[in-house]
């Protein structure tokens, strides 16, 4: 019995050892070809494949590579069986943000039912993706959006964004101006304290240079608008 466990503990130590040099082997070859400090190696989701994980100004992103870094793939790996993303759901994990250390003081809050299902967003009210997302957010109950207005797509109208906190009905007026089928500018008011400069420093410190970006309660991060039936779902699941 002790014998079995001597080898068992030796093989263990083996497959510890190959893992640690196969980490080293990659980085040497990879570093100075990808131009970045690798943060993180570890086993991909297909065997023989390594996760390759380094940050840039859109936050992190992995490569696949295998065990001497000879061959590297770059894009999106599918699990057909159960038609899953695998490398986004990753990212979405790899970039999260704690929710709560969101200021949501800052945010614009649009509640319709009981507000259950909670989600934040940065949009800019001129942007056209965020404004078809604005379709799909409209066919959900029981959600809470916390709006972070991330006016960068046509930042001359970022006063827009500082009438709608300045209106007596935030929730109201942001839908006015950013769901609308055409933008409804709430009436100009001055020396309420806007946030959206706050907001502006905020989004960039969190690598936020899309819109939307959406976070979920759980944390994750998803960059571009989804169908109703799908927010639906990843709330639900992540809640």
């Amino acid at each position: 019995m002790k014998a079995h466990r001597f080898l068992l503990f030796a093989a263990l130590l083996a497959l510890g050892s190959r893992a640690l040099a196969d980490e080293a082997v990659i980085r040497r070859a990879l570093e100075p070809r990808l131009g970045v400090k690798i943060e993180g190696i570890q086993p991909g989701p297909l065997p023989g494949l390594f996760e390759v994980r380094f940050r840039t100004p859109d936050g992190v992103q992995v490569v696949y590579a295998d065990a001497t870094g000879t061959y590297v793939v770059q894009g999106k790996i599918y699990d057909l069986r159960s038609d899953r993303d695998l490398t986004e759901e990753r990212l979405r994990k790899l970039n999260a943000i704690k929710f709560e250390s969101l200021p949501l003081d800052l945010a614009v809050k649009v509640q319709r039912g009981n507000g259950k299902r909670v989600v934040a967003m940065f949009s800019d009210p001129y942007c056209p993706a965020c404004r078809q997302f604005e379709r799909s957010l409209a066919q959900i109950d029981n959600i809470t959006v916390y709006v972070f207005m991330y006016p960068v797509i046509r930042p001359e109208n970022a006063d827009h964004s500082r009438a709608v906190w300045c209106a007596p009905d935030r929730a109201k007026a942001w839908l006015d101006l950013a769901a609308a089928p055409k933008p409804k500018l709430p009436p100009t008011a001055a020396g309420c304290g806007d946030p959206v400069d706050k907001v502006l420093k905020l989004g960039r410190s969190l690598a936020v240079n899309s819109t939307p970006t959406l976070i979920l309660a759980n944390g994750e991060r998803l960059a571009g608008g989804l169908s109703a039936a799908d927010l639906t779902e990843l709330l639900d699941q992540r809640r």
